[in-house]
């Protein structure tokens, strides 16, 4: 609570009297404040000393504890966008996490920070973001006697947006440097954001870690600071911890003492070197009981950690072997060093992203780290490869440079998301990740074409609040990034595009930048060679890809040599042309033209052209635009280049690369919702799938497949059943020798070691889906062998062989088709918590009953924290609502009981919203419908408008496809069974 205001005394003073008095306050001030500068940095000496638990009270200009908000009054802390008076230089930050909690049961942190500035525009303000935090000094000092020193009149916590700000009694100087001092305190986070505290079970004790995640906003929840990206500053950072725990940080340890609290306790004092300059976000602190294995990569120090059973089980080895061949790779890629000396990874039990690239202190979700080793090396080591790529990645696109603003967050994770695939192909190229980069590709492009289409990169004024910031986190600037990323690199060749990123890295190294910089540095490589002509400068035609929202089709009509290109927009009604919305892309076409032989072609293309090498003179010839799918485009074609190329896929599919394939039957399908094709083309594209043995284009062609039948192909009346049955009929024929095949090879558990097997275990992600849809078409063969599988675990529940991809549908099936027994076995599975298995399979698993009964005593074991972690409700809920059977249990339930499970709404409304919107669409008649409706509308108030008009919307868009599709899908498939 910040300082109240006094009343006005009720006596007179005379004017001599005033002065004298206010001349020896002033004197006492001045001394105060030189004994507190001199206390502030004594204590962050690091000196074995006892100490009291919490934040003392510091003689000097400081004010009592600044946390009373002050709603009257109005000023620069109104604003989001901190000024641009001040700039930080140096924190001198210490943090105390306790691991215990108090009295009250709460888990608390105390720290201290020493914050220099540079004063760069005269204020009276010192703004800071603070949020949570309660102070109980602040005092204020020059660095080396610069200047005049204002004292502190004022401080108080702002109420609008997170901040403490400090009223001064004169103004800051220009071009004088200041070092504010603060003692606080706050509490440790439940949640898994700033500076949290997770509770995990190794070698079967209970133990506690305290870890960090300040992306993007959360630096401000630990210590106070000036919490934007841009301003970049060095950390010299000391962590108080039990002796028995290791400290980590950004760099490495350099000093460890002694001290002693209040209560007689010594803790140790670890003290790490001073960091580069640096983003707040990417400040890292890890206290932990974790084992490590280490590795040393040309000189730098590489370290895994994790808890100690997964250490001596070796599942941290594969990462250690992986981490430094990665780093010297990206090195070369780069043409940049990197420039810190050791570099920690380490994985937590708990973590809310897969994988965070806090400079020099790496944090990981366990399973984004750890090889599983009870099942297969390859599945599990795609993942690991690519996420650890990622962050890596990110040591230069994002530390080393950063965006001067969120609106750009696309140039850290965009080139991120596409290194991932680069060094993960580096390091297994048998995993062909760079075929799997496919399915992040068609994801954006749908989302792309849709109402939530955004440009990728965003006005600066349009992304100042926390929630616009968080919503940049999306498919956009992680895949279409990546894409744009993609697409850059092949239009201007490996070589020119690596010359300009080089460029770029090193003159923006320790700073910031924007996308208009990283344009300029790949112009100037183009321009320093003659292979790669364009025509026109990098920037136009990338920020024609970057600046406006949505997803161009170019349109071929081999006839003519006609090419032509406009948005694409799934809802046909929303589809415009260039000259109706002025949207314009620059684009390069690699295409492929086949008759006897091949031949590689590129042009360019900004509107409609002819281009005679794209007309069509034969019956036997076809053409195949964007090669690899490299650029960001889908492609139209006229009929009779459709079915050319279809007979061409069905005489011998391997002529088309593999992508292409599965492109194909993506865009086909696409075009087809958006009536620029008909839905009998898309069909025609799976004619041949029955030759078929390529797992991308399976997967592909399933989910529009399932899709198809999810929204037009229902089972209402007798005439959608027969559709039904027919559907399910034709895409048996094609499958069932796929998934023949891929079992006979497989063994069902990836244990061989093939080429193919390592092919196959990159794409584990998706094998789920290819495994669950054999289940639910009917294959009796995979419907005996979940069983099975979960048969022989119930006989031996500590030695689970089944495959850690396939477990949610082994469980799924297993439970479904079984009993009571089945279900209350992964029941007491679940509630073991010494058992080294994943949850959320078993979640699911025990969702797929048949029995109302059991769902229903799922769902209220869902409200028992005894039983069921809080944040584990929400899946409950969630997977339960997907079964047919549970649907209207789960409705009941929520309705039942609203108020308490939407207690934590951050962890409660993702999974709640995704459930009320499922309950709409699954509904059938009217009544269910309004009746949903209602209920979101009263509870979710603003958010719930928002999510009815989405659900009406797709409601109509389903009613109209089913009427537009049914009868032409249902006459298809009787012409082509």
């Amino acid at each position: 609570m910040g300082p109240k205001s006094k009343s006005r005394s009720g006596f007179y003073l005379s004017k001599p009297a005033v002065l004298f008095f206010a001349l020896l306050i002033i004197g006492l001030l001045m001394g105060f404040t030189i004994l507190a500068a001199l206390y502030a940095r004594s204590r962050m000496e690091g000196a074995p000393q006892k100490e009291e638990e919490g934040p003392q009270k510091v003689a000097g200009t400081a004010t009592p504890s600044p946390n009373i908000s002050e709603p009257s009054r109005s000023g620069i802390w109104d604003k989001l966008r901190l000024p641009h008076s001040l700039f930080p230089l140096n924190y001198q930050l210490e943090l105390w996490p306790r691991l215990e909690p108090d009295e009250e049961g709460i888990y608390r942190f105390t720290g201290q920070v020493n914050i220099s500035f540079q004063c760069r525009q005269e204020t009276n303000i010192i703004l800071l973001h603070s949020f949570k935090l309660i102070y109980s000094s602040i005092d204020l000092d020059t660095l080396a006697g610069q200047g005049r020193l204002p004292g502190t009149v004022h401080s108080w916590t702002a109420e609008e947006n997170p901040y403490l700000v400090i009223q001064l009694n004169d103004t800051l100087q220009e071009g004088s440097t200041y070092v504010l001092s603060l003692d606080f305190y706050g509490e440790l986070e439940q949640s898994l954001i700033g500076l949290f505290i997770t509770h995990y079970i190794d070698e079967g004790v209970n133990k506690t870690v305290i870890a960090s995640q300040m992306e993007p906003t959360y630096a401000r929840l630990v210590f106070p600071c000036f919490d934007e990206p841009a301003l970049k500053a060095t950390f010299d950072i000391r962590i108080v911890h039990p002796p028995g725990f290791v400290a980590l940080s950004n760099m490495p340890a350099i000093g460890t003492a002694e001290r002693e609290d209040k209560n007689g306790n010594m803790w140790k004092v670890t003290t790490f070197s001073t960091t580069l300059r640096m983003s707040t976000y990417i400040t890292a602190f890890v206290v932990c009981d974790f084992d490590h294995v280490k590795s040393m990569e040309k000189g730098k120090e590489i370290r895994i950690w994790a808890r100690k059973e997964a250490v001596k089980a070796g599942r941290v080895n594969y990462a250690l072997s992986i981490t430094g061949p990665i780093l010297t790779f990206l090195e070369e890629l780069f043409n940049v060093s990197y420039p810190l000396t050791k570099t920690d990874l380490v994985a937590l039990p708990e973590f809310e992203a897969g994988g965070m690239e806090n400079w020099g202190l790496m944090i990981f979700r366990e399973e984004s780290l750890l090889l599983d080793l009870s099942y297969t090396f390859n599945a599990s080591k795609s993942l690991i490869c690519a996420i650890i790529a990622h962050e890596l990645g990110h040591q230069w696109f994002g530390n080393l440079v950063t965006m001067n603003w969120w609106n750009n967050l696309w140039l850290n994770e965009g080139f991120a998301s596409y290194i991932e695939y680069l060094g993960a192909n580096y390091i297994e190229p048998t995993f062909k990740m760079y075929e799997f980069f496919i399915f992040q590709v068609f994801r954006v492009f749908l989302s792309d074409s849709g109402a939530a289409s955004r440009p990728l990169s965003m006005k600066e004024e349009d992304v100042e609040e926390e929630h616009h910031i968080l919503d940049l986190f999306d498919e956009f600037s992680y895949h279409k990034g990546a894409s744009i990323v993609r697409m850059a690199a092949n239009f201007l060749t490996d070589k020119v595009f690596s010359k300009g990123i080089s460029s770029f890295l090193r003159n923006f190294s320790f700073s910031n930048a924007e996308q208009d910089d990283l344009w300029h540095h790949l112009q100037m490589a183009v321009n320093c060679q003659n292979e790669v002509q364009l025509p026109a400068s990098v920037k136009t035609i990338l920020d024609s890809w970057t600046l406006q929202k949505g997803i161009p089709v170019i349109t071929l009509n081999t006839s003519t040599g006609t090419v032509s290109q406009k948005r694409l927009m799934l809802d046909p009604k929303d589809n415009r042309t260039l000259s109706d919305n002025a949207t314009h892309w620059w684009r390069i076409i690699g295409f492929f033209w086949f008759y006897i032989n091949t031949r590689n072609l590129y042009l360019w293309l900004d509107s409609l052209k002819v281009f005679p090498e794209m007309k069509i003179t034969s019956e036997n010839e076809w053409i195949l635009l964007n090669l690899e799918s490299n650029g960001y485009y889908r492609v139209n074609y006229d009929t009779h280049n459709w079915d050319t190329t279809v007979l061409q896929l069905k005489r011998d599919p391997n002529t088309l690369p593999i992508v292409n394939r599965a492109k194909l039957i993506d865009d086909a399908f696409t075009l087809a919702y958006c009536d620029e094709t008909t839905i009998e083309v898309a069909f025609n594209t799976t004619k041949y799938l029955a030759k078929e043995r390529e797992l991308v284009v399976w997967i592909t062609a399933l989910e529009h497949l399932k899709k198809i039948i999810r929204d037009v192909v229902s089972q209402v009346s007798n005439r959608d059943l027969a559709s039904f049955f027919l559907f399910k009929e034709y895409v048996l024929k094609r499958f069932a020798p796929f998934f023949e095949y891929y079992t006979k090879v497989t063994n069902w558990n990836l244990r061989d070691k093939t080429d193919l097997l390592e092919y196959y275990g990159a794409y584990h992600i998706r094998l789920e889906t290819f495994i669950k849809t054999a289940c639910w078409l009917g294959l009796k063969v995979c419907q005996v062998h979940a069983s099975n599988l979960y048969s022989q675990w119930m006989k031996n529940p500590w030695n689970n062989t089944i495959p850690l991809y396939i477990r949610r549908t082994v469980y799924c099936y297993g439970i479904s088709a079984g009993s009571y027994k089945e279900w209350e076995f992964a029941w007491k599975m679940f509630q073991n918590n010494t058992l080294n298995e994943k949850k959320d399979a078993l979640l699911f698993g025990m969702s797929c009953s048949t029995e109302p009964w059991i769902l229903e005593r799922y769902l209220q074991y869902s409200l028992d924290s005894s039983l069921v972690k809080p944040e584990d409700t929400y899946f409950i809920i969630e997977y339960v609502s997907k079964n047919a059977i549970g649907r209207p249990l789960a409705w009941e339930f929520i309705r039942a009981n609203w108020e308490q499970i939407t207690m934590n709404p951050r962890h409660a409304m993702p999974h709640l919203t995704t459930v009320l919107e499922t309950l709409a669409q699954k509904s059938t008649t009217d009544f269910q419908l309004q009746e949903v409706v209602s209920f979101i509308n009263n509870t979710l108030e603003e958010c719930g408008l928002k999510l009815t008009e989405r659900i009406m919307e797709i409601k109509q868009t389903k009613m109209e496809w089913r009427s537009k599709y049914q009868t032409r899908i249902h006459n298809w498939l009787k012409d082509n069974i």
